[in-house]
């Protein structure tokens, strides 16, 4: 029994040794092999390797694949025209030697996205600094992010190599300040109004102009159409004359008796009339005293 503990310890030891001594690097990734914090080697195809165990040798890994450093400015930059802008921009880098860049840079991804930010940095202002905002919005973009581009690679190939390589450098957005670009919007929309107010006024002006047009329109369609009223009213009156008068002319006492009735009718054209007069001492009332006054002359 005790022997085949010792065999199932001895295994398990073995394992655990042969698990320590054993790596497996990703395709996506380089091995840097320490002895005793020395670089002893560096692994730069896939697969599984052995080492010493722990302490002895130790095993980090890199990135080995494009990177992408984002870089989103708070901090605005001068024009040549001393305006301030503010610049979003990207870079895409990798490490290449990793040897160089544990050397000189650090031992992980995020210690070359920081010194690599502040030298593009550096790049843009200066950049920025020769050229004016026409010239940032223009075509003439391009050779400003090759500017950069080029000063950023001077300055992690110089004399001490960081082993990275600075792949693209791009423009997302340049854009003013907030106070600048508050202030632009506000001569916009100032701009806007005015252009507003000078339509809406020569709206009115067009409108009052029309209103005015077709009011005096209507006052001559309306003068010519009461002067039209008029004269075939007064043709019609003349007309309704001339029959009245033949008619009557006919027997003046039928017409006179039809007059007292048209008379009558207009004076008691309500119930609430009163007329206060003496009928036998008035004409008024001549067709109602008697049917001698309104009978026909007879031959």
């Amino acid at each position: 029994m005790n022997r085949i503990g010792f065999f199932i310890s001895t295994a398990l030891l073995a394992l655990i040794l042969a698990a320590s001594c054993l790596f497996v690097v990703d395709q996506r990734q380089f091995g840097v092999v320490y002895s005793l914090g020395q670089i002893k080697e560096v692994i730069t195809e896939p697969g599984l390797y052995a080492k010493l165990p722990p302490p002895l040798q130790n095993v980090r890994y890199i990135d080995k694949r494009l990177l992408t450093l984002d870089g989103s400015e708070t901090e605005s930059m001068l024009t040549a025209e001393k305006q301030r802008v503010v610049i979003d921009w990207y870079v895409r880098w990798r490490i290449t030697d990793p040897s160089e860049y544990i050397r000189n840079v650090g031992l992980d991804e995020g210690a070359g996205a920081l010194q690599l930010n502040r030298v593009v940095r550096n790049a843009f202002q200066e950049e920025v600094n020769r050229r004016t905002v026409r010239e940032l919005l223009s075509d003439k973009r391009d050779a400003l992010m090759a500017g950069v581009k080029r000063e950023v690679l001077e300055a992690v190939r110089g004399g001490k190599p960081w082993g990275m390589d600075v792949v693209d450098v791009r423009i997302t957005r340049v854009d003013y300040v907030d106070s600048i670009t508050e202030s632009v919007y506000r001569r916009m929309e100032a701009e806007r109004k005015r252009v507003a107010n000078e339509l809406r006024s020569t709206g009115v002006a067009e409108g009052e102009k029309i209103r005015a047009d077709a009011d005096r329109q209507r006052e001559v369609l309306l003068a010519n159409a009461y002067r039209d009223a008029q004269k075939v009213k007064g043709e019609g009156d003349a007309q309704a004359n001339q029959v009245y008068a033949q008619a009557f002319g006919r027997d003046p006492q039928f017409a006179q008796f039809y007059r007292s009735l048209e008379a009558y009718r207009s004076s008691f054209k309500s119930k609430n009339d009163i007329m206060v007069l003496d009928p036998a001492g008035t004409e008024f009332f001549k067709a109602l005293r008697g049917s001698s006054a309104l009978s026909p002359a007879r031959n």
